[in-house]
């Protein structure tokens, strides 16, 4: 009972696998008869295979073949467009340029200008399209067109119109092209262009340059400010016009028009100041100009320079900048601003280099001490002006002329103290004992040179001649040191000048009347001056002041000192004694007198008053005294009062003019003293007529006498 199931389990999977085996018996028949459908239906797809592969591979060449077509038509059918585009810039460009024709407005006409620059542009880029693509375009068509011919890939009436279309657009390439770029209406804009690049820049002008120059004057007057050539529009047409120029192969006629219009215009502005000297710059030719013409033509040109650097060529400069300097990555317009300014500074460089070379005559100094200054002041920016390797050799030449002006102002000063040492003024001393010119001419030339014009420049001149000559390295003194030996040199070699000239006279009263004017005078004109703030109020009491009072001393113990001893007490026993003695002292008092009116001159008036009061203290005193010692003995009434003496003192010192009248009365006043009659009333009318001329001396100057 228990094994029960289990048969029974097992009959049921015994029945189960016969089933699958039915099935699997089935499937297997069923598999057979599908295998035998494959095969079939195999052997008919090779068959459409077979049938079919001419087909593909003829697909397959129409592909090939269309793409190679495509591959010539494409850039043909760009070259036609751009053709068409081409024509159609052309058209606008004729339009645009009747309008700038009739257009009167000047900032309308600029935005004319700005849109014709615009059309030139891309009428330019349109040509050089087809000028680039037109070849290789026409070489692939023709390559497809020989193709098609040898393969036969299509029919004789594609391969003949392809034909036809190559020929066609290969005819209007090689005749249109260059016609198109070097005949056509681009070549007729380009022209155009440079005429209005021409037009504009002639009309950018340099205003008031005439009135600067006469505002700045001699006194270094700021230069007025730098002004804009152009406003911005045509600044800016300038610009593209310059940048098209170039791009089409014009840049060599683009610069050519710059300079040589911008030139034009900078030489025009300074032609204003009526350089008329310019043209003189030979130092033969310099050597022949008076004086005058040649010191007012070296002041203006210190003026005309500085103008010319500091506006015109800076206004010039930033010109060239705005316009060119995008051109060939800045490297054009800095050598087209040193084409245009290169001939003006020629020739102002060859008027200064003239002077320099010229002869080394003194008074040219402050002249050429004036135009080293003026480099001076403007070196910085003449250095930045003509910066770089375009204005290597203008800023060369600027350093030269320095150098020559160096050379120049230093030669000349040196050979000054020269002359003056060497006598070579080629006079004798003064016959009347009065200055020399050469010392006068000596004094007012140093007090000059160290006035505040003159002393930066002269001891930078100095001190540059000390560091050539020293060397760099070299420790040099102070510009106050250099100037001051440079002047006790001058000084030092007027006094042996003085000193020669004053040997010269034979007359011991002339002599002590040269050295008291002469030394009393270099003192005098050079107080309270910079010349005596530079060598110190010591050294000229020391060297001059003292000399001439030690002169004046000497002069009247040697005119004045005799007379007076003529009036000694000591050896007059008796009235004719007196009488001898007095008259004695009025025949020498009347032959001093005449020595002093014609030989004799102390042309300082405050010297004079001095002398003069010395003279009546040292002379009426003691002819007074002997009157009123001797009044018991002698006629007083019938000689001179001591007040007609002091009176002729007076009139003797007086500084005028009066020898003719004094010789006629000195002549009568002899006869008179012969007679033993009264000159009083002579003598008391002499003094009394020059009486109001009398010099009254300066309070001022009192204390030093």
């Amino acid at each position: 009972m228990e094994d029960h199931p289990v048969l029974t389990k097992l009959e049921s999977a015994c029945s189960d696998l016969n089933t699958l085996l039915k099935s699997s018996k089935t499937l297997q028949t069923d598999l057979q008869k599908h295998d035998e459908n494959f095969k079939t239906l195999q052997e008919s797809l090779t068959v459409a295979s077979r049938r079919l592969a001419p087909l593909q591979t003829l697909s397959i060449a129409s592909k090939a073949l269309e793409t190679r077509i495509n591959r010539a038509v494409s850039p043909a059918l760009v070259l036609i467009d751009g053709f068409k585009i081409s024509e159609s810039l052309q058209r606008k460009l004729v339009d645009i340029s009747t309008k700038l024709s009739g257009q009167k407005s000047e900032e309308r006409r600029l935005r004319l200008l700005i849109k014709y620059v615009d059309c030139v542009d891309k009428l330019n880029i349109a040509i050089n399209l087809i000028s680039q693509e037109g070849g290789p375009a026409i070489q692939r068509l023709q390559e497809v067109v020989e193709f098609l011919s040898r393969t036969k890939a299509t029919d004789q009436f594609r391969t003949h119109r392809l034909r036809e279309t190559l020929v066609t657009l290969k005819a209007l390439y090689e005749t249109e092209v260059d016609s198109m770029k070097f005949d056509g209406l681009l070549d007729e804009a380009l022209l155009n262009l440079q005429d209005e690049f021409e037009g504009i820049l002639l009309q950018l002008r340099h205003h008031n340059i005439g009135v600067q120059a006469e505002g700045d004057g001699d006194d270094g007057g700021e230069v007025a400010d730098v002004a804009e050539l152009g406003t911005e529009m045509e600044v800016e047409v300038l610009r593209r016009i310059s940048e098209t120029l170039t791009a089409n192969d014009c840049l060599d006629i683009c610069i050519d028009i710059f300079v040589k219009v911008r030139y034009k215009r900078a030489a025009k502005a300074l032609m204003k100041l009526n350089p008329d000297y310019l043209r003189t710059y030979k130092p033969e030719e310099i050597d022949e100009m008076e004086w005058e013409s040649l010191e007012t033509s070296i002041s203006l040109w210190t003026q005309h320079f500085e103008l010319a650097v500091r506006t015109v060529f800076v206004s010039e400069k930033n010109l060239c900048n705005q316009v060119l300097g995008n051109i060939m990555e800045g490297i054009v317009w800095q050598e087209c601003f040193v084409k245009i300014a290169d001939k003006i500074m020629a020739v102002f460089f060859r008027f200064g280099e003239g002077v320099a070379r010229s002869n080394k005559e003194p008074q040219k100094l402050f002249k050429l001490l004036d135009m080293f200054n003026s480099l001076e002041n403007i070196k910085t920016e003449f250095y930045d002006i003509f910066e770089g390797e375009a204005g290597a050799d203008i800023c060369t030449r600027f350093r030269e002329l320095e150098k020559l002006l160096v050379h120049a102002s230093t030669k000349v000063y040196w050979e000054f103290g020269l002359q003056i040492e060497g006598s070579q003024d080629g006079l004798p001393p003064p016959q009347d004992g009065s200055v020399p010119k050469l010392v006068r001419y000596a004094i007012n030339y140093l007090k000059y040179l160290t006035t505040d014009n003159y002393t930066e420049p002269m001891a930078h001149v100095l001190r540059t001649e000390q560091i050539w000559k020293a060397g760099v390295l070299s420790a040099p003194e102070s510009d106050e040191n250099l100037l001051k030996d440079a002047v006790l040199n001058v000084m030092e070699a007027l006094n042996r000048n003085i000193e020669s000239k004053r040997s010269g006279y034979k007359d011991k009263v002339l002599y002590h009347v040269f050295t008291m004017n002469t030394y009393w005078y270099i003192y005098m004109r050079t107080r309270n001056t910079e010349l005596a703030k530079l060598l110190g109020e010591s050294y000229m009491r020391k060297n001059y002041k003292v000399v001439a009072e030690e002169a004046a001393y000497l002069y009247e113990k040697q005119a004045w000192g005799g007379l007076v001893r003529l009036l000694d007490k000591q050896d007059i026993s008796e009235g004719d004694d007196a009488q001898e003695k007095i008259e004695a002292f009025l025949k020498g008092f009347e032959e001093a007198a005449q020595r002093h009116t014609s030989k004799y001159s102390i042309p300082e008036a405050d010297l004079r008053g001095q002398i003069k009061e010395a003279t009546v203290k040292l002379i009426v005193p003691a002819y007074s005294e002997f009157l009123d010692a001797y009044s018991s003995v002698l006629d007083v009434k019938a000689y001179s009062s001591p007040e007609s003496i002091e009176g002729l003192l007076g009139q003797i010192f007086s500084g005028n003019d009066q020898k003719s009248s004094l010789g006629s009365r000195r002549r009568d006043l002899k006869d008179r003293l012969e007679g033993r009659t009264s000159v009083s009333s002579d003598i008391e009318q002499m003094a009394g007529r020059g009486s109001g001329d009398r010099f009254r001396r300066n309070r001022s100057n009192a204390s030093d006498a």
